[in-house]
């Protein structure tokens, strides 16, 4: 069972990350059960975890994809950008050799990706995951991985990402470069600085594709 629900667990997360499952959206238990291949028993676990997670929310003993209003939006980018900051700061400290390589390869990746004539946006938010990763693994806490979690992985995130322009994208990487160099000069400020603007870019950014 525990397997089962783990499986669906995974699908479903996601279905609602990718924006296969839309913000609003009914979950249907009998069509997810047959998509992930399980009972419908596993997949009510699964949707009690992701509500949890704040990815589900209940209405009327239905259960519906999460739909944050502009204020929740923009909390949550206030509250990455304070804790990403932070994290910025504390790996500047503490980054190694081998995350400063791998920060590197991260923007020459996204760099790569957005000199192809159509651009791989799976591929780029991959490179991008793998860059903020490094950045909270070097950090070194545990705690604002777990706070950083529940904020950084919502669906606005990564539909985000996939409204960029050209522009929008390349200036991405402009300051994902410019931290990497932050961190091999070992400044917490400068990182802090270029991470609170990135991330509050990005919220304008989001802000910019709901008013289209």
């Amino acid at each position: 069972m525990a397997k089962a629900a783990d499986t669906a667990y995974r699908i479903i997360r996601n279905d609602i990350l990718s924006g296969a499952l839309a913000p609003g959206e009914q979950i249907r238990e009998e069509e997810l059960a047959e998509a992930c291949g399980v009972s419908r028993t596993p997949v009510r676990e699964a949707l009690r975890r992701l509500e949890a997670e704040r990815l589900i929310r209940r209405a009327a003993q239905r259960s519906f994809v999460a739909a944050l209003s502009n204020e929740e939006v923009e909390e949550a980018f206030i509250l990455r950008g304070m804790l990403e900051g932070h994290a910025a700061a504390r790996a500047a400290e503490r980054i190694t050799q081998e995350d400063l390589e791998q920060l590197f390869a991260s923007v020459a990746a996204c760099a790569r990706l957005a000199r192809s004539a159509d651009l791989d946006v799976d591929s780029f938010l991959l490179h991008n995951r793998e860059f903020h990763a490094t950045v909270l693994r070097a950090a070194g806490s545990e705690r604002l991985s777990e706070l950083l979690a529940a904020i950084v992985e919502q669906p606005v995130v990564m539909r985000t990402a996939r409204r960029y322009s050209s522009e929008q994208i390349a200036r991405s990487i402009t300051e994902h470069e410019e931290l990497a160099v932050a961190f091999r000069h070992r400044d917490p400020e400068w990182a802090r600085s270029v991470m609170t603007a990135h991330v509050r870019r990005a919220f304008h950014t989001f802000a910019e594709t709901i008013e289209k």
